[in-house]
């Protein structure tokens, strides 16, 4: 007569069955359902910059985004912009040249991509721009307004006390002295030189050969191309292509724009009426010192 089975026994049985089930059916998921969700993804994410570059947290939030997300495979920086401050455009192309040490960033220019715009597509891997794309003016640009004339005609005096000779340097209250001239001079050449270095680096290009086109002019995407500053003349469509292929992706791409973030009506109202008081004041009397093109746009 055979021995009976110890009920404790015959549990730790059941729940070693289960156990081992269960470890099965894990493995089978991973390797037919959640592999393909990350290696074999078709995820492309795209990027707009366009306008004056002011802000560069959202784009730098963007490109985070992207770039912790594994599902993505490549990012596509569509940029259509005149250029912008200094500073932002700065930030931008360090996060684009930290991004494209894990993956590929494809720079597709639109209409305009000129100034602080090329200054961050030279940041990218491959640059796609139209024949007829507005870029280059690798340059630096600081403007000024004048009102002392006019403050003389209605009246006003103003009175300025300051630590230093250049405390008030670029003041709409006073003319430019020689030596202050000689000052931001210097400060734009250093400026400008960061601007070469950064497009040298980027496009793997000879400082000096930067240099000879640094002068502020205008180019053609066709033009750029044959300077050695754009690598392929296409569209936006040609430039999905590209991320595709240098992210090894098969079949059509599924483009992924940044996940946008909720914002009550009256806070945007606010932020829009702010943002809007505050360039006023700036634009025109603060001096600002910008990679920007200043043609039309």
């Amino acid at each position: 007569m055979p021995a009976k089975i110890h009920p404790v026994l015959t549990v730790f049985i059941i729940l070693g069955a289960i156990v081992l089930f269960l470890g099965i059916i894990t493995i089978a998921f991973n390797l037919f359902f959640k592999s393909p969700d990350l290696s074999i993804s078709n995820k492309i994410g795209v990027i707009h910059i366009e306008g004056i570059i002011s802000d560069p947290e959202p784009v730098l939030s963007q490109l985070v985004e992207f770039r912790d997300d594994r599902r993505i495979k490549a990012i596509i920086l569509r940029i259509d912009s005149p250029g912008g401050g200094v500073g932002a455009s700065q930030e931008i192309y360090s996060e684009v040249r930290k991004t494209n040490r894990t993956k590929k960033v494809i720079v597709s220019l639109g209409g305009t991509a000129a100034s602080g715009g090329y200054y961050i597509a030279s940041a990218g891997d491959k640059i796609v721009a139209s024949p007829g794309t507005l870029t280059g003016s690798i340059g630096v640009i600081m403007e000024f307004i004048q009102i002392q004339e006019l403050f003389k005609k209605i009246g006003v005096n103003l009175e300025v006390l300051k630590s230093g000779e250049y405390k008030d340097i670029g003041s709409p209250y006073r003319e430019l002295t020689e030596k202050d001239r000689g000052l931001l001079i210097d400060l734009i050449s250093d400026i400008q030189e960061q601007f070469i270095n950064a497009v040298a680096k980027g496009r793997n290009m000879p400082v000096e050969k930067v240099r000879e086109i640094a002068d502020g002019r205008i180019l053609t995407g066709a033009m750029a191309k044959d300077l050695g500053l754009v690598d392929q003349l296409g569209n936006f469509r040609d430039a999905v292509d590209l991320a595709k292929n240098m992210a090894g992706i098969k079949g059509e791409a599924d483009l992924v724009l940044p996940k946008k973030k909720g914002i009550r009506i009256w806070d945007l109202i606010f932020q829009q009426a702010t943002k809007a008081i505050n360039s006023a004041v700036n634009d025109n009397l603060t001096p600002q010192i910008e990679y920007r093109w200043s043609g039309p746009y």
